[in-house]
């Protein structure tokens, strides 16, 4: 979309994506859980435009600095946005629980909060696809 790649429009596309998403969980949480807290909710807001953040600027790197393999943006927004939803449901895994009973009920399909990983990779894909389309992406994001 952009002539060149620029790292500044990779991180406002991430932000501006997270803070979308944020926003939908802010609104929509309390209608799934009608207990939850103020502090939940703008933590779920100010995560998840955290989320967007590191993803836009995790596009500078296309090769693993170490092993030396290629990570093509569908690897690499996905592998973030999962591993910072793993450490999120490891964490607060009791906040996390309560949060997909309230959704799905004690005896639905999901039990575990775990599954926030696999919505985390979701989220990083959409962001990371949108942020590497419009900012670009590689080493030379960096030079503008």
């Amino acid at each position: 979309m952009f002539e060149r790649p620029s790292l500044v429009t990779r991180i406002a596309i991430g932000k501006s994506l997270g803070l979308a998403v944020g926003l939908a969980g802010f609104v929509c949480l309390p209608y799934f859980m009608p207990e939850a807290s103020l502090l939940l909710r703008w933590g779920i807001l100010l995560w998840y435009t955290t989320l967007g953040a590191i993803i836009g600027m995790f596009g500078v790197f296309n090769w693993h600095p170490i092993l030396k393999l290629p990570m093509p943006w569908w690897f690499r927004a996905p592998l973030v946005g999962g591993w910072m939803n793993f450490v999120l449901a490891f964490f607060a895994y009791d906040v996390m629980q309560t949060v997909i009973i309230s959704i799905f009920g004690a005896d639905g399909f999901i039990q575990s909060p775990f599954w926030f990983v696999l919505e985390g990779a979701g989220v990083g894909l959409f962001i990371g696809y949108f942020a590497t389309k419009i900012g670009g992406e590689g080493a030379e994001t960096v030079g503008r």
